[in-house]
């Protein structure tokens, strides 16, 4: 899935692959949540995760209208553009347009991914042309957990790429903005195999001493299982405490690895409406865990910890997005792939033509 990131074109046609994978997501609890905090979260990744691999052309529009929508369903985190390189990857061109369109509800965050000093210059620029606008106050850069994905898809080893990357956190965080981490392939590197969770552990860390107030660990590969998951999480949390987790559904493992990861103490997810994204660069990968398959899993469930707050996600409003996720689905050309979008449309089917009985 472009989790996350397409790069810049006046950045490396090898930086822009690795921009475009998913993840999960880890922080440093003490710094921005309490120890003691059950709140259970989402962040919606669709229109820019979700979005940016798309072939044609997406309207501006029609961008506007997701993101406006989804915060209107009870959305309240999304993850609104990327300052990349439109020849790279043209779908992201118009994210300043984008953060001046959308209504920037209260209590509703948008931030953008910078994979480079260039793109945080450009949205600083943006910032400077609109000083009473509140657009975005939040940033996210990303690297990977092996040097061969980091070789193979930025030219760079792991440690080069920290190196690049900490003079950008450091130059968001003097405006005052948050700044998110993300680590692509966690638990297998299409390149080089398994990925030792020390590494990831190690990377996740040194994000986090740069600046970032959270690091997301991509399962970019898409095959985690829940064991892999908590052997992954066992040794992050030995340096850096976990609060995100978001995964890659390719082999629908997704849901099951998100209640492996509550169990472990994981209290946010990223998700995309729809089941929207795909990792060109990981053959055989498909999308996100859909957001709405999330929220349904989450609040019905019957098993996990007994003392976590739901209450942000039972406030979402579960067939709106549902629609949503149809609505866009059709805009795009594509069937509905979520499990829980499918079965709640197919049971309002059954109910009208009942009704019409």
């Amino acid at each position: 899935m472009l989790s996350s990131f397409g790069t810049a074109a006046r950045f490396s046609g090898a930086s822009r692959r690795l921009a475009q994978c998913p993840l999960f997501h880890s922080a440093k609890r003490r710094a921005y949540a309490t120890a003691d905090s059950q709140t259970v979260r989402i962040v919606e990744v669709g229109p820019r995760d979700g979005l940016q691999n798309e072939k044609g052309i997406i309207p501006l529009d029609l961008k506007v209208q997701l993101i406006d929508r989804l915060g209107r369903a009870g959305m309240k985190v999304i993850e609104a553009g990327s300052f990349v390189s439109p020849k790279w990857v043209p779908q992201m061109a118009d994210t300043p347009s984008v953060l001046q369109r959308i209504s920037h509800p209260p209590g509703v965050r948008y931030p953008v991914l910078v994979p480079n000093r260039r793109g945080l210059d450009d949205l600083l620029a943006l910032l400077e042309q609109h000083p009473k606008a509140s657009l975005v106050d939040e940033v996210a850069v990303f690297t990977g957990a092996t040097d061969a994905f980091t070789r193979a898809n930025t030219n760079v080893t792991v440690a080069e790429s920290l190196a690049k990357l900490e003079p950008v956190v450091l130059a968001a965080k003097e405006r005052g903005m948050r700044v998110r981490g993300y680590v692509s392939v966690v638990v297998r590197c299409p390149y080089s195999g398994a990925v030792d969770p020390k590494g990831v552990r190690d990377v996740t860390k040194a994000l986090i001493d740069m600046g970032c107030y959270e690091v997301s660990l991509g399962d970019t590969v898409g095959m985690a299982t829940p064991p892999q998951v908590r052997e992954m999480l066992d040794e992050v949390t030995k340096s850096v405490d976990v609060d995100l987790l978001a995964f890659h559904d390719t082999y629908g493992t997704a849901v099951a690895n998100v209640f492996a990861a509550l169990e472990a103490g994981v209290r946010v997810f990223d998700s995309s409406v729809g089941g929207l994204g795909g990792c060109p660069y990981s053959p055989g990968a498909t999308g996100n865990v859909a957001t709405e398959d999330l929220v349904y899993a989450l609040t019905t469930r019957s098993s996990g910890p007994s003392d976590i707050d739901l209450s942000e996600l039972e406030a979402i409003n579960l067939n709106e997005l549902v629609d949503i996720a149809a609505w866009i689905s059709s805009e795009l050309g594509r069937p509905l792939t979520s499990r829980a979008g499918r079965a709640i449309l197919a049971r309002r089917a059954r109910m009208e033509v009942k009704a019409k009985l």
